[in-house]
């Protein structure tokens, strides 16, 4: 039996890719319902963002033989938020500019609202109007992938210390790693 060394970037991008197909779910599930973006609904993408940071992490673990330390679980966690972010970011930038580009006008009118609100002088608002119709998707993406990103790196921060399980210095270490099976 070959001895094959556990890779967190396989691991980080299945789960990253699990988390943008379920992203892709949601967003267009809300869509359906006719849900307004803006309700606490929107919350509701942080639980499988974190629930499969958490398992790649824990997968991680569990090829490394049940134990991983501290740096290791943040190390997963954070190439899994690294590629969720990128994969996000690509899907937000296409909904949002060939997709559903009536979500981008519906954003700039609530916007508008708010800038009128805000008693802005109408060249002023003319000119962010404008400035969403041009740059909105690209925004959205860069949005969602800094966002990913940095919401990822504190759940990165907690999930590898509740994981955190070190071997004893006294323990064998074993080097071969089973094959999962498939």
């Amino acid at each position: 039996m070959e001895s094959i060394k556990p890779n967190n970037v396989k691991i980080a991008t299945k789960w990253a890719v699990i988390y943008t197909i379920t992203s892709i779910v949601l967003t267009y599930g809300t869509e359906i319902l006719n849900l307004d973006p803006n309700s606490p609904v929107k919350y509701l993408s942080y639980l499988p963002f974190i629930a499969f940071c958490f398992l790649a992490q824990k997968e991680f673990k569990d090829q490394l033989g049940g134990y991983i330390t501290f740096g290791q679980g943040f190390n997963t966690g954070f190439k899994y938020s690294l590629f969720s972010g990128f994969l996000l970011a690509i899907f937000f930038y296409v909904y949002l500019a060939y997709l559903n580009p009536g979500a981008l006008d519906k954003a700039a009118e609530q916007q508008q609202a708010v800038l009128a609100e805000k008693n802005m002088s109408q060249e002023q608002i003319d000119k962010a109007m404008q400035m969403t119709k041009d740059y909105g998707a690209i925004f959205g993406a860069v949005v969602a992938a800094v966002g990913s990103l940095i919401s990822g790196c504190i759940i990165s921060l907690i999930t590898a210390a509740i994981l955190k399980k070190e071997r004893s210095p006294f323990d064998a270490v074993d080097t071969t790693v089973d094959e999962p099976a498939v």
